[in-house]
């Protein structure tokens, strides 16, 4: 299932789907401020790419929340992780302003190493505890600020959060559009 929504130059695809997947350029790992991948997304990354993703990392941290690192991918078939923290500690709280600065920090790096196509997971809305709701509008904050010129998935585990982000973001005025 996907849907692709769109405000002004930016457009953003939303899917059903497993982020560790993703064969684009980079997917973002909502990380903790140390870089250790233990649980959820970042766990799930580890699983899937090797351990040699969370050493990469933890060798560039520690990372402030509103900065991102990246880090090769091991054997993920995209190129690149960029964690970008959305809590101090691991299974700390989050927040919608946590979640809007790590999304900006992830769209700057990935600007910066010529990423063209990435792929989030809902920041901040799984151990940080932020509602799905909140997740994606800080993210689609940092989108409209950021966006232009990236191709931007969200992916999510299912259908019903699916349809939560997108009535999330078509209240703050996103059109459904034809994926181009």
């Amino acid at each position: 299932m996907r849907i692709v929504l769109r405000r002004g130059n930016v457009e953003i695809v939303l899917e059903v789907g497993d982020l560790t997947e993703f064969s684009g350029d980079a997917i973002v790992n909502p990380a903790n401020t140390r870089l250790v991948m233990g649980g959820g997304v970042a766990g799930a990354i580890r699983r899937r790419g090797g351990e040699e993703i969370e050493r990469e990392a933890v060798s560039k941290g520690p990372c402030p929340i509103g900065k991102a690192v990246v880090t090769g991918a091991g054997k993920l078939k995209c190129r690149y992780v960029i964690h970008a923290p959305t809590v101090e500690e691991p299974a700390s709280p989050s927040s919608p302003d946590k979640v809007y600065r790590a999304t900006l920090a992830a769209l700057e790096e990935a600007k910066r190493h010529g990423i063209t196509s990435l792929a989030f997971p809902l920041m901040g809305a799984g151990v940080g505890g932020v509602s799905v709701e909140d997740s994606i509008r800080s993210m689609a904050r940092a989108f409209s600020e950021r966006g232009e010129g990236l191709r931007i998935y969200v992916i999510v585990l299912n259908p019903e959060t699916l349809q939560r982000a997108v009535s999330a973001l078509e209240s703050e005025g996103w059109r459904r559009s034809e994926q181009s």
